[in-house]
This record gives C-alpha cells, sequence and structure tokens, in this order.
C-alpha cells in the first residue's frame, strides 16, 4: 500500500471546524448571526465540549465569528481589513526577526505606492484633494509630538490608497504601515526630518491636484526613498547609490491599478 492511499485519522475539532465553516459559507447561517450554543453543538455532532471549543476558537482566529464572553458566537462580516488583521502577528514576528524582511517591506511599500498615487492622480476628487491639503495642516502642528506625527504621516498615505476606491487598496497600505509603526519604530530617525517631509507631502498633492501620475509616481518615489533611509540604522543603511532603486513602472500594472 502507497502512503497515499493511508488513510489520516483527524481529530474531532478539525471535523467539527470544517462542517461549522460550511455551514457558515453555505449561507445556512448568515452575517450578524449567532451560532447554536456550545450545547446544542454537542448535541448536533455527537461530541464533547474540548472539541466545540478548539473549532470555534479556530474559526474566531480567521475572523469568521466573534466570541464574546458570557455571550453566543456570532458570524462575522470579513473585509480587507479584517483579513489583513488575521496576518498582523505573523508579519510583526518575521519583520522583528529579519533586518532583511525590512528591507523587503520598505521596496514593497515602494511598488505599492508608486502605483497607488498613479491612480490617486488619474481620478481624486477635488473633495479628495481638499482633505489630503487638510491631512498636512494636520501634521504640520505635529512637529513637536513626534508620535502623533508619524500615525498622520501614516494616515496621509492611506488616504491616496483610498482615493482609489478599492478597499483592498486600503487595506494593503494600511497594514504595511502599520508594521514598521509596530516593530520600527526604534529605527526611525525622524528628527529634525519633519518640515522636510511636510514639503514632500505638499508636492505629492499638488501632482494630485493637477492629474499628472507621472509626475505624482516620481515625487512619491522620491520621497520614499528619502524617508525609507530613517528606518534604517547607519550600520544596516545601503549605500545611496543602491538604496531602494525604483525600477521604471510596466504599463500593465499601471492600467490595472486605476480607479
Amino acid at each position: 500500500m502507497s502512503s497515499s492511499e493511508q488513510i489520516i485519522r483527524r481529530k474531532l475539532s478539525d471535523e467539527i471546524f470544517d462542517r461549522l465553516k460550511t455551514i457558515i459559507l453555505g449561507g445556512e447561517l448568515k452575517i450578524g448571526d449567532t451560532l447554536p450554543s456550545e450545547r446544542d453543538l454537542m448535541e448536533r455532532f455527537g461530541v464533547g465540549r474540548p472539541a466545540i471549543r478548539e473549532a470555534m476558537h479556530a474559526l474566531s482566529n480567521l475572523g469568521l465569528i466573534s466570541i464574546s464572553h458570557g455571550e453566543r458566537a456570532r458570524v462575522c462580516a470579513l473585509t480587507p481589513a479584517s483579513l489583513f488583521r488575521q496576518i498582523d502577528l505573523p508579519a510583526q514576528l518575521m519583520l522583528s526577526g529579519s533586518s532583511q524582511s525590512l528591507h523587503h517591506l520598505l521596496d514593497a511599500r515602494l511598488f505599492f505606492e508608486r502605483g497607488m498615487v498613479r491612480a490617486a492622480a488619474e481620478s481624486a476628487s477635488k473633495t479628495e484633494v481638499t482633505a489630503l491639503r487638510q491631512a498636512i495642516k494636520r501634521q504640520s502642528a505635529m512637529t513637536d509630538d513626534i508620535t502623533s506625527f508619524i500615525e498622520q504621516d501614516m494616515e496621509f498615505h492611506v488616504m491616496i490608497a483610498a482615493s482609489a476606491r478599492n478597499p483592498i487598496f486600503e487595506a494593503v497600505c494600511r497594514a504595511m504601515l502599520g508594521w514598521l509603526r509596530s516593530y520600527h519604530t526604534e529605527m526611525l530617525h525622524w528628527t529634525g526630518k519633519e518640515n522636510v517631509t511636510i514639503a514632500e507631502h505638499a508636492e505629492i498633492v499638488d501632482c494630485i491636484a493637477a492629474h499628472d501620475p507621472e509626475k505624482a509616481e516620481a515625487t512619491m518615489i522620491k520621497h520614499l526613498q528619502r524617508s525609507s533611509t530613517l528606518y534604517v540604522h547607519q550600520t544596516d543603511r545601503p549605500s545611496p547609490d543602491t538604496a531602494f532603486t525604483a525600477k521604471p513602472a510596466r504599463k500593465a500594472a499601471k492600467s490595472s491599478q486605476r480607479a
């Protein structure tokens, strides 16, 4: 008998997990509905309480249900933001354990945001441009509070991603910036660069307001290449000639990221 023919015994909780997942994804339970009680599930599936609880915990970790003390578990609405929250901890653990992972994340951010700012320049409304200018004013008033300054800086970039009107873009941007903030703030040598950051943000918004995607992309690249070095220890910093070198964006990538 080959190994592929052998029957693998599964944990009861895994079987319960699959059955509950099928019930939810199949529509028997809708978003907002409460699940049956633990006792009802024990009777329905003929298993003990530990198997039910383990399966429910696994469903909760995936964001399919929410569990509150003293209340029945409830089916959750999955959103791009909630999906990315499920990988926050693994991502942060990966980033905290390797300086190379930080470089990879910064490169990914550059690749992503150059497309986002092109989309913003192509489709941003006057209202969105006004909101971006107001965000810069708020950040200008926070130069004495570095924590608030960084939070507002990140919110500015999320607003650009949101202008593409695709919730996945916004969720990706917020997730990447959140990982940077959570584990690499201690590497951030920002003091003395606040006014440079504000000026670069204003230049980016001017390009968006002018609906000039080429210039908006070039301005964003310059901004992120400079700000990326602020996250890196002096001993780890790549040379200016090689740090986060941007390659010409592919036309296909540009068109696929338009709103």
